[in-house]
């Protein structure tokens, strides 16, 4: 059994590792190309752009592995069958139940390596990327900002919190922080403006402010003016943290499972609608077992016999099976959201329709070819 192994793995993981590079040279390429019309503009030179193309290698990576896998798998198993060895080991006793198992350890160290460059090396390269993208290191968000809620409990009574940010110079380093602070009636009772403001747990510091209350309307009616005030650092306490302001004013790509998971409990605590960020947050963490339905999927091609296809005909229809994948995990949350299905189960549907239908062509296959 021990030279059955060597033999599946090291063909599988050959394949595997030459589609995967395959691909990833292909992308690499259009990126390319594609950076090569910003070059010249203001500080983005040649070497930025291919130091940007390297940089989103890894989230090409995570997101194709797993069709690399399957079209990897099925040419491994193709070949083993079109070469009748895989005949061989049917006939010396491996088993459908014994080939599962088999094909099973490399999807799962497929799955488990997809897991650590999606949640760990590519949102670091992602916000990298984005970095030389702008032409250094602090990240515009448009022309509006982006927009933060908050609602706390104060010495002064219950508040709602709207925090505007323009731009992003790193984890936790904000530039343009317009903070405005409403009552428990609506009114707007303070407004802070911070040239630059770092996150820290339990509270942001705020650099360059400029401080402006407004009195109730009982007191501004015994007289108490507007109080506008210049300082030149200030404490300002929140619950929003670090990881949490990143997520949210970053692109989805740049965020871990666990950046995911903070920020849509942050928007259920906030009452904010929730759906969108849960849907992405079940995609990101069940992703990488695709490529487990990936290796299932690709295991009935070895039960085809030579005369149903060669091995490139049936190489093809592992192209087209993971394209059809991919445009069904990218709709399945878009109908999800339509519909609103449980944030679990429009992310895991395509994993389990197509490994149904692996086991379906593989019980069919098993039993009468």
């Amino acid at each position: 059994m021990r030279t059955v192994r060597r033999l599946l793995y090291r063909d599988i993981g050959w394949s595997v590792v030459f589609v995967g590079l395959a691909f990833l040279s292909l992308f690499f390429f259009i990126d390319f190309v594609d950076e090569l019309e910003d070059v010249g503009r203001g500080s983005y030179t040649l070497a930025r752009a291919l130091l940007r193309t390297l940089l989103l290698v890894p989230g090409h990576f995570y997101e194709l592995f797993p069709i690399a896998v399957l079209i990897g798998t099925i040419y491994a198993m193709a070949r083993l069958a079109q070469s009748s060895e895989f005949t061989i080991l049917r006939t010396a006793g491996l088993g459908p139940g014994r080939a599962l198992r088999l094909l099973a350890v490399p999807g799962v160290l497929f799955a488990l390596l997809t897991f650590g460059v999606g949640d760990y090396l590519a949102p670091i390269t992602e916000r990298e990327a984005v970095a030389i993208k702008a032409g250094n290191r602090t990240m515009s968000l448009g022309r509006t900002g982006a927009w933060l809620k908050e609602h706390r409990d104060g010495p002064e009574g219950p508040r709602a919190v709207s925090v505007n940010v323009q731009a992003v110079a790193g984890v936790g380093e904000l530039r343009g922080v317009r903070i405005f602070e409403f009552d428990d009636q609506g009114r707007l009772r303070t407004r802070l403006e911070a040239t630059e403001a770092s996150v820290r747990d339990g509270h942001w510091q705020l650099r360059q402010v400029q401080r402006t209350d407004w009195p109730t309307p009982e007191a501004a009616h015994a007289g108490q003016a507007l109080r506008q005030r210049s300082l030149p650092a200030q404490d300002w306490p929140s619950s929003l943290q670090a990881t949490v302001v990143t997520a949210a004013l970053l692109p989805v790509q740049t965020m871990s499972t666990l950046d995911l998971w903070r920020y849509t409990r942050h928007l259920a605590n906030q009452s904010q609608e929730v759906q969108r960020h849960e849907i992405q947050f079940w995609k990101k963490a069940l992703y990488p077992l695709a490529c487990v339905v990936m290796v299932a999927l690709a295991l009935p091609f070895a039960y085809l016999h030579a005369r149903a296809g060669g091995v490139s005909f049936k190489v093809f229809g592992g192209i087209m099976l993971g394209i059809s994948f991919v445009l069904l995990n990218n709709a399945a949350g878009h109908l999800g959201l339509l519909r609103h299905w449980e944030p679990w189960m429009a992310a895991a549907a395509p994993s389990l329709l197509y490994l149904l239908i692996s086991m379906a062509a593989f019980a069919w296959l098993v039993r009468y070819r």
